[in-house]
């Protein structure tokens, strides 16, 4: 068997083996995935009268929704990098190496069924958000456009999550370490247009990666203009997805060897 082909089936028997871990213990996975639904229901209800000035007098809900499906992903980092940190510390890892396997499938396993739970709490987020009253204007390939972003996205992130567990020294600090790519979709346009914040704070949101990635969903969900936007979305997923792959699995490969 070719290495590449050895990687691939490593990676789906480790994919299913983290599908069944969330399954058996689901704890971390729902608290993953129901605390940005509290956030979409708190923007919305609490603070929604107040900033639907900001976004043009439209119903808060149509412009909030984009913007919190891409607190997932943000969120799914702390949980890869919680789940990564985990096993690097009590010694599975170690029973790994002992076995013929290709090395960065056991990352890659983890990635991958990251990336499935978080489309799945995006479905979720978005019949809440349905219900609760957000409608688009997005035809079928629209919505596969936006899922696959959201995908996309999912990989590039968890790929950083990944490194983050890699060179955390217990759980709890690989639950910290990704704190501020957490916060990176409240410092964008996600809750309210950039145009609204002050100078230094408005630049900011503009050039970090949220920002392009959320004006290209809501533009695929809502109709309105994308621009350069999706090359920029698809350039900073990429870019990240890069980064983070090198990085964790380089630095799997010195903490293992």
């Amino acid at each position: 068997m070719s290495s590449l082909a050895m990687t691939f089936t490593d990676s789906k028997t480790m994919l299913r083996r983290n599908l069944l871990h969330a399954k058996r213990y689901p704890a971390l996975t729902i608290s993953m995935l129901v605390m940005p639904i509290v956030m979409l229901l708190m923007f919305n209800y609490i603070f929604g009268g107040a900033l639907k000035n900001s976004t043009g007098g439209e119903k808060y809900i149509q412009y909030l929704t984009p913007g919190m499906m891409l607190i997932i992903p943000a969120y799914m980092v702390a949980g890869i990098a919680v789940g990564i940190s985990t096993d690097m510390t009590k010694g599975i890892v170690n029973r790994f190496r002992t076995m013929h396997i290709s090395q960065p499938s056991i990352l890659t396993g983890s990635v991958l069924g990251s990336v499935i739970q978080g489309l799945l709490g995006t479905v979720v987020m978005t019949l809440v958000a349905v219900a609760i009253g957000f409608r688009s204007h997005a035809n079928v390939l629209e919505w596969a456009a936006a899922l696959g972003l959201i995908g996309l996205t999912l990989f590039a992130l968890n790929w950083l999550g990944a490194g983050f567990g890699v060179i955390a020294q217990n759980p709890e600090s690989a639950s910290n370490l990704p704190t501020p790519i957490l916060l990176l979709p409240f410092f964008g346009s996600g809750l309210v247009p950039t145009d609204t914040m002050p100078a230094g704070v408005k630049q900011f949101a503009e050039y970090q990666p949220f920002t392009p990635i959320t004006e290209t969903l809501r533009g695929l969900l809502q109709g309105t203009e994308i621009g350069h936007n999706g090359i920029l979305a698809v350039g900073w997923c990429v870019l990240l997805g890069a980064l983070g792959y090198v990085w964790s699995t380089s630095a799997f490969k010195r903490k293992t060897s």
